[in-house]
């Protein structure tokens, strides 16, 4: 697909996770000058403790985790997480001020600018292929105008692009997701999703808000754009992108997400494969005990 790298500097997703996106512009193989998820991974790796320095930077930085939430992930600390990030940051100072320099090249799109609406609509949810574990790859979530040809790619979590293809695909849970969870919550505060925006682009970052129909008036609640998306789909909700964004040449950078092997059908077929193994060796489990009194 057409995207930038994804920034791994300090603070490009954390310090903006209430108003913006883990999704972020990226590739693992983007071919071009600056380093890709792909190799910031090679300069990790080469460095001492790389592989634990590796996974801290890849589940806080490309996963979007929260400190806690990494530490949970890779059964450490949140001291231990933080630490390895600082070491990571240190090391990889040098080799991406090149790439630091010419992000700041790029113009952020004015929020007091007036903006022209365009209507969206998710054609796709991608992932890359590779030998390692697929929920650590590349997914990709693909917006297209409608009655147009642009479209807007947009790398994501694994967890928040599989939810996307499970409701896209229509995988029956046999309890609320999260997702569902929330648009439940709102119909019960007598509450109504009208429509999501998918507001700028900020140096590889995207930002987006959920208007809400609430008692009160109408409300618009800064959200990630993974998240926003999740709920549209489920709310049939109407997607909007600025047309800024769809217009920003940044978002053609890159295309190698259309090789991407991985699509819905794949990621709901995974997913439904999951549930299922994870519900057999429960069912075992539990078995186990009865059979030990026999």
């Amino acid at each position: 697909m057409s995207l930038i790298t994804p920034s791994f500097r300090p603070g490009c997703c954390r310090t903006r996770r209430t108003t913006c996106d883990a999704i972020r512009f990226g590739s693992t193989h983007n071919g071009g000058n600056l380093p890709g998820a792909g190799g910031l991974c090679d300069s990790v790796a080469q460095m001492n403790d790389g592989r634990l320095q590796q996974a801290a930077v890849l589940a806080f930085y490309w996963q979007g985790l929260t400190y806690a939430e990494s530490a949970l992930e890779l059964g450490i600390t949140v001291g231990a997480v933080k630490a390895r990030l600082h070491q990571a940051r240190g090391a990889l100072a040098p080799q991406l001020a090149s790439c630091i320099e010419q992000e700041k090249e790029v113009p952020a799109m004015s929020a007091a600018a007036e903006s022209a609406w365009v209507e969206a609509e998710v054609i796709d949810v991608c992932r890359s292929d590779g030998p390692d574990d697929p929920l650590r790859r590349p997914h990709v979530v693909v917006l297209q105008e409608r009655n147009g040809t642009r479209r807007l790619p947009m790398y994501t979590g694994s967890a928040e692009a599989i939810a996307l293809a499970c409701s896209l695909d229509a995988v029956e849970m046999p309890r609320p997701t999260t997702y569902q969870l929330a648009a439940n919550l709102l119909a019960a505060a007598g509450s109504r999703l009208t429509e999501v925006r998918i507001t700028r682009l900020v140096e590889s970052v995207f930002y987006a808000v959920v208007v809400v129909e609430a008692p009160a008036g109408v409300v618009e609640v800064d959200a990630r754009p993974s998240d926003a998306l999740n709920l549209a789909v489920l709310s049939r909700a109407p997607i909007r992108v600025d047309a800024a964004v769809l217009s920003n040449p940044e978002v053609n950078r890159h295309t190698d997400w259309e090789q991407y092997p991985a699509r819905v059908p794949d990621l709901a077929a995974e997913e439904r494969q999951r549930k299922a193994d994870t519900l057999a060796r429960l069912a075992q489990e539990h078995e186990r005990p009865a059979q030990r009194e026999l």
